[in-house]
């Protein structure tokens, strides 16, 4: 963090904080906090009030709602009761939230390029879902595959927004007037 402002261990301000630069919070904040910059709370920093910045770090206690324009960090030992907003969000272990968690927005990649295929890589192992299915192409009168069978009927069942539909669900089926079996205490 370059050359932050600092509220120091001890020190309480009553009412709300504004600034262009990066802050760090060490004491306590009775009041909205708005910052065009960086803003991190330290282990006993305690503010009650909405926190508002382009990266937010916490570490301490937050009573409000926690918004930041690219990430929200919340380090082990951090408390909000409030929601939190931003395109990236971490929590680590030994971190508590007690609110929505919500990732809206994209945060600029360098270069201002998308990856190929225009989706974001998540971690290993994570393939995001397509915004809308693929577009389909075929020949008029013929299906895709040329088996003769219409292309709706071969395609899977998708939801409201275009996403495979999960399968319907199995359930056993008893004969009328049947009851189940109760199980003993030693099985």
């Amino acid at each position: 963090m370059n050359e932050a402002s600092v509220i120091g261990r001890g020190t309480v301000v009553r009412g709300n904080v504004r600034g262009s630069g990066n802050l760090e919070i060490l004491g306590r904040v009775e009041g909205d906090v708005n910052v065009g910059g960086e803003i991190v709370l330290g282990e006993e920093a305690a503010v009650k009030g909405n926190i508002s910045g382009a990266s937010v770090t916490v570490a301490g206690a937050v009573q409000g709602d926690v918004r930041a324009s690219d990430a929200v960090l919340l380090e082990r030992g951090a408390r909000v009761v409030g929601d939190l907003t931003a395109p990236r969000i971490g929590v680590s272990t030994g971190a508590l939230v007690r609110g929505l968690v919500r990732t809206d927005g994209e945060p600029p990649l360098a270069g201002g390029r998308r990856p190929a295929g225009g989706l974001a890589r998540g971690p290993a192992g994570f393939a995001p879902r397509a915004a809308a299915a693929p577009a389909r192409t075929e020949t008029a009168g013929e299906p895709p595959d040329g088996t003769g069978a219409s292309s709706a009927s071969a395609e899977k069942p998708r939801d409201k927004v275009g996403r495979d539909a999960p399968p319907p669900p199995v359930v056993p089926a008893l004969a009328k007037g049947a009851k189940a079996k109760k199980k003993k205490k030693g099985d």
